[in-house]
């Protein structure tokens, strides 16, 4: 008596190339929203991101405000509240000062719920030594807007960015990369590709928000660098 088995499939499984970590979404039809968009650092991005095509909401505290600096920035630029502008934008950047960080956060929890939130807050102090950095309780600024906004997708970039070069009209890229750190994969892509949007910018995987303290705490070197060289300084990472 004789025995058979059925056959076997001796293909080996498929083995999936990995994903290009430069094969990033396209971001151009995303609504950009400024918190603290009259500041100087937040004028500046939405000065960039408006010029590269994006449809950028400028927020303040006072709506008027907003709106007048919107009309001095141009190319379709929208001035709001902060509550408006959160409600009405897919990407919330945070520029507000340090020592102003927590409030407005708290108070637009629900606004912002849902929402990607990009922190480029660098808590930093100053004596007659010049800048250096502090450590917020939750470890940085990035992690404390995470821990005040549970119900959004907090990330980190565009920290080392100088104000002066982003609103220079004459300027028609602005060459440095972007270190970008947060949770999720898909939420990082989404604000790398935002980066690339900016003519001569580039938006680089820099780690999860536990390592988003030394990334702030980086702009009191750059700000030494600027002071004695008197430059802008940014930054480049080689070899990727």
């Amino acid at each position: 008596m004789t025995s058979s088995s059925a056959p076997q499939d001796s293909a080996a499984p498929a083995v999936r190339a990995p994903k290009d970590p430069w094969d990033l979404p396209d971001v151009s039809g995303l609504v950009v929203g400024v918190l603290g968009g009259t500041g100087e650092q937040g004028r500046g991005l939405a000065h960039r991101f408006a010029r590269a095509g994006q449809k950028v909401i400028i927020g303040s505290r006072a709506a008027d405000r907003a709106r007048d600096a919107a009309a001095e920035l141009g190319h379709g630029v929208e001035g709001a509240d902060n509550a408006e502008t959160a409600r009405r934008s897919d990407v919330v950047i945070v520029a507000v000062p340090w020592d102003g960080h927590a409030e407005p956060l708290e108070s637009l929890r629900e606004e912002l719920a849902g929402k990607l939130v990009v922190d480029c807050v660098n808590p930093l102090g100053f004596d007659k030594k010049g800048a250096y950095a502090l450590k917020p309780e939750e470890g940085s600024a990035a992690e404390q807007a995470a821990a005040l906004l549970p119900d959004s997708r907090v990330t980190a970039a565009f920290h080392h960015l100088s104000a002066v070069l982003l609103q220079d009209a004459s300027l028609d890229e602005i060459d440095t990369d972007v270190m970008v750190l947060g949770e999720e994969r898909a939420d990082v892509e989404v604000v790398q590709a935002l980066a690339g949007r900016i003519a001569g910018m580039r938006g680089v995987f820099a780690g999860r928000l536990r390592n988003a303290h030394q990334v702030e705490s980086l702009v009191a070197n750059l700000i030494s660098v600027n002071r004695r060289y008197k430059a802008h300084a940014g930054l480049r990472v080689t070899d990727i």
